[in-house]
């Protein structure tokens, strides 16, 4: 008997249907039909009405970013992307995000097959997350919010250093962030987006596109200054090793660090609350778990704000809601106003 999300499976591989449904039904899911390809898809999830959809990317006939697009603009569904773990499975994927999807589970290179065995109780955990998703305005971007913020440099306390962190529904929440902050502000961000090796990267330079700021994938021992942006590298947690008049210097580091992600908002929260004595904001945005609950005590503790998306505009509130239970978050906010809030509540 099942008492999880009801899941249409769609892929072309007959095999990886199967995989996928034996792992999702071991895991308490309970899968109410399987698709062949992205028309299949369409017609299957308008016929069983489930709660999410796992979604393959490359297909005949129609593809995976094809439905996406269908079944938002025709019936809404929270859409889980199965992508390839390559440079071009990052482009595609990052397609589907925009047409749509909730989030992406990055099928490992190599056998196949073998990586997502080994990754059953991710996927399981993933697949409910995303069954939760809130997907009001899914597709849309809010005039306020593509507008840019009303806040200008001149609001910004001189040498902010910012700390986002954010998961599941992540992608776009921090594009909309950074592109909110005004552009030639004393500003320097850190961003900890959970997501694979083979995905930041693309994910900064589609960031670096959309907004004012300049930003890049951190490397060992980079350095962020003035208007500045890096995003931590997928599999490394990124570190402050040093502070200096208002430029700031990162490590990337290849161990665990009592984390089960990585890499982890806490680590690069609590680095940065050690090394900075300028101004300093954390800020959690949507995703699942607890990740970042930890950096936002040591921000406080250093005397840094807080701001955390609130429950509506999050499209998974798992860790913005654990950060505000901490009770050291300074402002609670929905996801147009956190820009504003960072620069009014820069200490």
């Amino acid at each position: 008997m099942h008492g999880g999300p009801r899941t249409v499976v769609v892929d072309d591989s007959r095999f990886m249907r199967g995989l996928i449904t034996d792992i999702l039904e071991s895991g308490g899911v309970e899968v109410v039909a399987e698709a062949a390809d992205g028309e299949e898809a369409v017609r299957v999830v308008a016929e069983t009405d489930p709660d999410v959809v796992t979604m393959d990317v490359e297909m005949p006939r129609m593809n995976g970013i094809e439905a996406v697009e269908r079944l938002m603009a025709e019936r809404p569904t929270p859409v889980l992307m199965l992508s390839a773990y390559t440079d071009e499975g990052a482009e595609e994927t990052f397609a589907a995000l925009d047409a749509g999807a909730v989030d992406f589970f990055a099928k490992p290179g190599g056998e196949v097959s073998m990586g997502v065995s080994r990754l059953e109780s991710q996927l399981v955990e993933t697949v409910r997350s995303v069954a939760g998703a809130d997907l009001s305005g899914a597709g849309e971007r809010p005039a306020e919010v593509a507008a840019g913020s009303a806040s200008t440099a001149a609001d910004v306390a001189p040498n902010t250093t910012v700390v986002i962190g954010s998961s599941t529904g992540g992608p776009d929440a921090v594009e909309r962030v950074l592109c909110d902050l005004p552009p030639d502000a004393d500003i320097r961000v850190l961003v900890v987006q959970h997501m694979p090796e083979a995905f930041t990267g693309r994910f900064a330079a589609r960031l670096d596109a959309a907004c004012g700021l300049d930003v890049r994938e951190a490397t060992d021992g980079a350095r962020v200054g003035r208007g500045e942006v890096l995003v931590a590298r997928g599999g490394l947690h990124m570190e402050v090793s040093n502070y200096r008049d208002g430029r700031l210097r990162v490590r990337l580091v290849d161990e665990d660090r009592g984390q089960n992600v990585r890499p982890s908002v806490n680590v690069t929260m609590e680095s940065a609350a050690r090394e900075v004595d300028d101004p300093l904001v954390g800020v959690v945005l949507t995703g699942m778990g607890d990740d970042g609950s930890d950096g936002v005590n040591a921000i406080a503790d250093a005397g840094g704000f807080v701001v955390a998306q609130d429950e509506e505009t999050s499209v998974v509130y798992g860790m913005p809601k654990r950060a505000a239970a901490t009770g050291r978050v300074g402002a609670v906010l929905p996801l147009a106003d956190v820009a504003g809030g960072i620069v009014r509540g820069a200490p």
